[in-house]
């Protein structure tokens, strides 16, 4: 029996695992499969296990969730954070949807240009542009109601942020370019015949997008607005400036209370797993409805797809793209530009309001500000560099089953995607704040976290390019006596080079806007300027604010142009 089974499927299995173990290239795989289960698991287990340890005991108990729960505000949070969620997907959509259909399927004026301007949403982050928002529609003091009270002479302007539908359409502005991403994509891959054949049936152009083409790209359409929903939910920093001092409470901003003195981790654990669980099913319906490709492609890309003449629709569609571009980009960019060069920004403009003292400041004199700044980039090319190294690593060992496993270690890989990022800041803390490690405030913890939250971007980015070689050419590398290290390093890397520099940039912007992630984790040392905006805003220095903020933009906009020099234009919005 002993001999049979060496000579059968496991017998066999035998020598091939020894022949592994003897390629040190197979240790690099190990060791990388380990590193990844570090970053994943432990944080998310420390998660669950605080939730229900008592502080004090270390024994086990429901009082953490009774005191997540047991108060009235607390569920409140919840029921306002649902309702903002919702509200916020279905202005996304109501920005997204036409924008994208009018971009790929109509002959609507500037195309090209409306679709840099959605790049140019997705590159300002939220935070910034709450602050934009803030200068302008806040009451009495914002642009649009001076402007307003100006023209009409009446006492109060219309426009206040500091509502719930403002903190909404705020939101919504900076999250829609997700939708018209999978919109846009999805109506792409349509070819025309269906809509050839409802025309030659009478039905319109308006109908034939509402009957026909809209349900074909459905599926892509739920599946981004509940991504858009889940943004909505995780994210911190646009509530934390306009809902708070509107006295509106979301889970994001209670979650943050429980971080005020006296600390209490083990009650926002508690309090922060039912939004990891709406997360998780909200995904999974995602993956669900996704996975219904017959409503999407009819014709695959085979069939041709010709553009709906918009006739004199033409130039209404592109007045609505133009204000879609005008609150998203343009009007917060001209306010913050205005702001940072200002001496006072609610003077307006003027000859003698006009100064370089705020970048001198930021630039030069202000150790922290400046620390901020450098922090901010140091720790976003770190994070980028290091998500393309794991993320290759893990792609090429699933993709070429070198090690038993994949669909585990895919599945850790995508896991950090399914927590939001002020949910994995509290992982983080929890597993890594006290002792042995004590890395609580320094620039290393930040890093760490960013790495495992922004993994899945790069682990997509190059499992697609794995995917797309043929293994035929590393075959031919081993059969010249190439090893492993050799067929990654000279052949795949290289042929790889475009796909993991375009994840390179992707993950350096994403983390240049990271706010949620970093709040709880960055202390005097290495706070980074999403975290230092918080801080000025609450003291009111918007000058200097926004000066910061106009340094970020352009550090940002330089690397998305070099993207686009060397990638091409949609490099960031991939549209298939």
């Amino acid at each position: 029996m002993v001999a049979q089974a060496e000579t059968g499927p496991a017998g066999a299995a035998v020598p091939r695992l020894r022949r592994r173990l003897g390629d040190p290239m197979t240790l690099v795989w190990i060791a990388v499969a380990v590193v990844l289960a570090a970053l994943v698991v432990n944080p998310l287990a420390r998660l669950v296990i605080d939730s229900f340890q008592a502080p004090r005991t270390g024994g086990w108990t429901l009082a953490n969730f009774v005191a997540a729960f047991g108060r009235p505000r607390h569920i409140q949070a919840f029921v306002n954070t649902i309702q903002l969620a919702a509200a916020v997907a279905a202005i996304a959509g109501l920005m997204g949807v036409p924008l994208a259909w009018a971009v790929s399927r109509s002959d609507m004026p500037w195309r090209g240009f409306m679709h840099l301007n959605v790049i140019a949403a997705f590159i300002i982050p939220p935070f910034l542009g709450a602050i934009g928002w803030i200068l302008l529609a806040g009451p009495n003091a914002g642009w649009l109601n001076r402007a307003w009270m100006f023209v009409t002479g009446a006492d109060a302007g219309p426009f206040n942020v500091f509502t719930f539908w403002g903190l909404a359409f705020v939101i919504a502005i900076y999250v829609y370019p997700l939708v018209y991403i999978f919109t846009s994509s999805a109506l792409d891959l349509i070819s025309s015949d269906m809509e050839e054949a409802a025309a030659i049936h009478g039905a319109g152009a308006l109908r034939t997008t509402l009957l026909v083409t809209l349900p074909l790209a459905l599926p892509a359409i739920l599946g981004a607005l509940i991504i858009v929903f889940l943004e909505a939910m995780a994210l911190y920093g646009t509530p934390a400036l306009i809902a708070i001092p509107a006295r509106f409470n979301v889970v994001t901003t209670q979650l943050g209370v429980f971080f005020e003195h006296p600390l209490r981790v083990e009650v926002a654990a508690a309090f922060s797993l039912p939004l990891v669980g709406i997360t998780i099913v909200l995904l999974m319906l995602q993956r669900m409805i996704l996975a219904r490709r017959g409503y999407v492609a009819v014709s695959g890309k085979g069939g041709e797809r010709r553009r709906v003449r918009l006739k004199a629709w033409r130039w209404p569609m592109f007045a609505y793209a133009c204000a879609i571009s005008a609150v998203s980009v343009i009007l917060p960019l001209v306010v913050l530009l205005q702001t940072s060069f200002a001496r006072a920004w609610g003077q307006g403009l003027s000859l003698g309001n006009l100064t370089l003292e705020n970048f001198n400041h930021i630039l030069f004199e202000q150790m922290t500000v400046r620390q901020s700044i450098w922090n901010t980039f140091s720790y976003s090319a770190l994070t980028a560099t290091a998500c393309c190294a794991l993320g290759f690593a893990v792609a090429y060992i699933v993709q070429r089953r070198l090690l038993p496993g994949g669909a585990i270690l895919t599945g850790l890989t995508m896991a950090p995607f399914a927590v939001p990022g002020i949910v994995l800041a509290i992982c983080f803390y929890a597993a890594y704040a006290g002792p042995p490690f004590q890395l609580y405030g320094t620039g290393t913890l930040i890093v760490i976290a960013f790495i495992t939250r922004f993994v899945p971007i790069s682990f997509v980015t190059a499992t697609s390019g794995v995917r797309g070689l043929h293994p035929e050419l590393e075959e031919a590398a081993r059969i010249l006596g190439g090893s492993r290290l050799t067929v990654v390093t000279r052949v795949v890397l290289p042929l790889l080079k475009k796909t993991m520099l375009g994840a390179w940039i992707l993950v350096f912007i994403i983390c240049t806007r990271e706010l949620s992630t970093a709040i709880f984790l960055s202390g005097p040392e290495s706070r980074v300027i999403s975290v230092l905006t918080l801080d000025l805003s609450e003291q009111g220095r918007y000058e200097i604010l926004a000066a910061m903020g106009v340094v970020l933009l352009v550090v940002t906009t330089a690397v998305v142009g070099i993207g686009m020099k060397l990638l091409g234009r949609d490099f960031m919005i991939r549209r298939s």
